[in-house]
């Protein structure tokens, strides 16, 4: 496995940070030397984080409780804290969160002792969000195309740090038959780990037409262990999506009421639930999946585009 990797995506604005299976898009307004420094800072900060994390990865594949543990990762604390708020009712392990704390965490290094307008890190879909006050900032929303609109704006006043998004379909595996579930929280962490739980939730126990494997068959080292994941989804009648949605909407409604969650989106079958205020917009801000990566360990030429060099300071 290659090291650490930065380079520019092909718009010269958007930073691509990758190591191992961590793919970050990242992206920063304000002042060109207060943006400069805070990508800089984001790279800096990217050299260990996966090295940190595979360090404490078995007891981060351990289900958690509500007592957390003693991790010595910045990102494996903020792991075990989005998990253990939901950790007294449902089966959770830290990498539940894994994707948002990740980002949660670059987005703090870059900043720190910086001023920007605004910034987000996009983990293959987890978005830390930072807005100062009165900016405003809108991102496409996944599985759109069953009459909502395909965009969300987020204000610096709805204190929304973290956009997360999970299901049956997505890079993870999941225990539900959601299409998509996407989370509006506080942070990154706590949207991706609520997020994953109310994907769950959306289900139809037993029903023949989907089918299900032991995660521990599709990856031998997964944290689900012999639990029983989506692998496909037949044909549903539209009372069964119903039934599966309002599955999903209950949790999400019970960690809305429990301050958990901001809101939330379920889709299934070309049918949609919602949860909470979601301000739909049409607009072309769109945060984007991810690039190729270049090659080096330092911030970029951006002139260059994802031709790579070194940083050279005055």
């Amino acid at each position: 496995m290659n090291g650490p990797q930065a380079s520019w995506l092909v718009d010269g604005k958007r930073l691509h940070l990758n190591h191992g299976p961590i793919d970050l898009i990242v992206e920063a307004f304000g002042e060109a030397a207060e943006v400069r420094a805070a990508y800089e800072q984001a790279v800096s900060r990217f050299q260990t984080v996966l090295t940190e994390l595979v360090a404490e990865l078995p007891e981060l594949r351990r289900p958690a409780s509500t007592q957390p543990r003693a991790f010595a990762s910045p990102v494996a604390r903020r792991m075990e804290a989005a998990v253990s708020r939901l950790a007294e009712k449902n089966f959770i392990t830290p990498m539940a969160a894994v994707a948002g704390s990740v980002a949660e965490e670059i987005l703090a290094a870059m900043l720190a002792g910086r001023r920007l307008q605004k910034a987000y890190i996009n983990n293959g879909g987890d978005i830390a969000l930072h807005l100062a006050p009165g900016e405003t900032m809108t991102l496409a929303i996944a599985g759109t195309g069953h009459g909502f609109a395909d965009r969300i704006t987020i204000c610096a006043e709805d204190g929304i740090g973290g956009i997360a998004t999970s299901g049956w379909r997505g890079r993870s595996h999941s225990l539900g038959i959601a299409d998509a579930v996407t989370v509006l929280a506080r942070t990154a962490a706590e949207a991706d780990a609520a997020a994953t739980l109310i994907a769950n939730a959306v289900d139809l126990p037993g029903h023949v037409a989907i089918e299900r494997r032991p995660a521990r068959e599709l990856a031998p080292d997964s944290d689900l262990g012999g639990r029983l994941v989506t692998v496909d989804v037949g044909t549903l009648n539209s009372a069964e999506v119903e039934a599966a949605l309002a599955r999903g909407l209950d949790v999400a409604e019970d960690f809305r009421r429990g301050g958990l969650i901001e809101a939330a989106a379920l889709f299934l079958g070309g049918d949609s639930r919602l949860c909470g205020e979601v301000h739909p917009e049409v607009s072309t801000r769109h945060v984007a999946p991810p690039y190729p990566a270049g090659r080096p360990q330092t911030l970029p030429d951006r002139h260059t585009r994802q031709t790579s060099k070194d940083i050279h300071h005055a």
